[in-house]
């Protein structure tokens, strides 16, 4: 369960014959985001070029899987089944397969150009809470449904010469297989046309989508689904084993979910530019933020995500308003203020949040009097406070609860601040742990490659990376930490909603 090989292409560097700036193409009008897909099959021949050259011994793959940005989608062409079937050991993939896509710049997660099509397929299912019961989230304009919806409206030719659609997972799987990959559970989910209780496409999705949108799509299986053997392209060319096992592709943050080994009731929390939370949860409760997807290592339960645009700079820039630009001030503002900050509550948001949808900075003494700045260092630890408590809020509003056996995984920047991590243990009431999730996505495919070859659903994902590297505990709870926080969260809840209500006015 160790990484003993890494290699990577990086996209504009490597192949800069297809002009991309961070892998993608972005087009005049702003909102449209696309990469080239010859550019993708171009780095698989790349890599496994490298990886050749290095000597790497292909024939003690036994298994392999792996991950694809979220959302992303490929249109292979009538009759591109033919050609991977037939592949040539002695030619690479992109000179094989450059007929094979209807559509050569496929629209990638960064796309935000299809919002006439969420509405259509908000209002094809009865508004956006329907939606997001039925499939795990409210439209967005990246998920995949709506990007398909645009292709057919507005290159109705090319839909009707695609045979299969694939999310960028499955068209990487497709490559190894040498035939279409079906598309895995835990990625289906960000389309907006999975119904993720049933796991079935949902028939009324797909015809606000496309027509003929099923066939193209083929039938999604479980995460840990071995979809096949690999290609005899690859045993010729490169070595595999003719018996090495192609286990279903996912997503990068599911595989995420697998590479940071999280179990039920266990939580992971990336501090980075903007937070991210991951979330085991057992019975969902999809709302109008949020995502909630299959889960990739148990069929049976569920994942979720919320994002908060206010992470680290937000914290970067109370530090050095009221911490003198220094990280070890920040900390001592944290040791030298109490749990539950006297009662004074803060809402940091110096940029539009989406979990909620608020701007500015909003303070409340202990009355719940809004007042225009706190001392200092209540300042800091009104900062942390708020951002942790809003992170519990929102993923209880999702299902989520903590449990006695809870986790919590703090990857990221701010991850290595002990002071910020004491914080984030006192206010969900469980034990922080860091974990190096460098390729968390990487080492999530590893994973997944053995618990597909160890048996898939029969065998428990646990049981499968017990052997791994485990994550090192960072802080526990202060004692009567759960009576200050169980008080103040109510608290907190209701002042969020009253800033909501006066921004945005009453609800609809």
């Amino acid at each position: 369960m160790n990484v003993f090989y890494e290699e990577s292409v990086h996209f504009d560097r490597d192949l800069p014959e297809f002009g991309t700036r961070g892998g993608v193409h972005v087009h005049k009008d702003g909102l449209t985001v696309t990469s080239p897909v010859l550019m993708w099959v171009q780095a698989l021949d790349v890599i496994l070029e490298k990886m050749k050259a290095s000597g790497f011994d292909f024939s003690q793959v036994l298994a392999l899987s792996g991950a694809g940005q979220q959302h992303g989608s490929i249109y292979w062409q009538a009759g591109a089944q033919q050609a991977l079937r037939s592949l040539s050991p002695d030619l690479p993939l992109h000179q094989q397969l450059q007929a094979c896509f209807s559509i050569s710049d496929c629209p990638v997660w960064m796309d935000s150009s299809t919002t006439a099509q969420c509405r259509q397929l908000e209002a094809a299912v009865g508004g956006a809470q329907a939606l997001s019961c039925l499939t795990g989230s409210r439209a967005y304009e990246r998920f995949t449904g709506n990007q398909i919806a645009k292709i057919y409206q507005q290159n109705p030719k090319a839909y009707s010469h695609t045979e299969r659609i694939s999310l960028v997972s499955s068209f990487a799987a497709s490559l190894f297989l040498g035939s279409y990959s079906p598309i895995d559970y835990s990625d289906g989910s960000g389309m907006n046309l999975l119904q993720i209780q049933d796991k079935v496409w949902s028939q009324a999705c797909l015809g606000s989508c496309a027509p003929h949108l099923e066939e193209k799509l083929g039938q999604p299986v479980p995460s840990c689904s071995v979809v096949g053997a690999i290609s005899s392209y690859y045993v010729q060319r490169y070595g595999f084993p003719p018996g090495c096992k192609v286990v279903a592709f996912t997503g990068d943050n599911p595989a995420s979910l697998a590479g940071m080994r999280l179990e039920e009731g266990d939580i992971a929390v990336s501090l980075g530019t903007s937070d991210t939370l991951f979330l085991w949860l057992q019975e969902p409760m999809p709302a109008l933020e949020g995502h909630i997807f299959c889960n990739p290592v148990d069929p049976q339960h569920y994942m979720a995500l919320l994002c908060f645009k206010n992470g680290s700079l937000m914290r970067e820039k109370i530090r050095d308003e009221f911490a003198s630009c220094s990280w070890s001030e920040f900390s001592k503002a944290l040791q030298s203020t109490e749990m539950g900050n006297g009662g004074n509550l803060g809402f940091y948001f110096d940029v539009m949040e989406i979990t909620p949808e608020i701007i500015g900075r909003h303070r409340f003494n202990t009355e719940n009097h809004k007042v225009s700045a706190f001392p200092g260092d209540v300042e800091v630890r009104a900062l942390i406070e708020g951002q942790f408590m809003a992170k519990r809020i929102h993923a209880e509003g999702l299902g989520y609860r903590v449990m006695s056996k809870t986790k919590i995984l703090a990857t990221g920047g701010a991850s290595h601040n002990r002071d910020i991590l004491q914080v984030l243990a006192d206010v969900f009431g469980a034990p922080v742990y860091v974990i190096d999730t460098a390729n968390s996505a990487c080492v999530g495919s590893a994973y997944r490659a053995f618990h597909g070859l160890a048996g898939g659903t029969d065998m428990p994902f646990s049981e499968v990376v017990k052997l791994a590297p485990n994550p090192r505990l960072a802080a526990t709870p202060s004692p009567g930490a759960s009576q200050v926080y169980e008080a103040l969260l109510p608290k907190f809840a209701k002042l969020e909603q009253r800033i909501l209500s006066q921004t945005r006015g009453p609800p609809e």
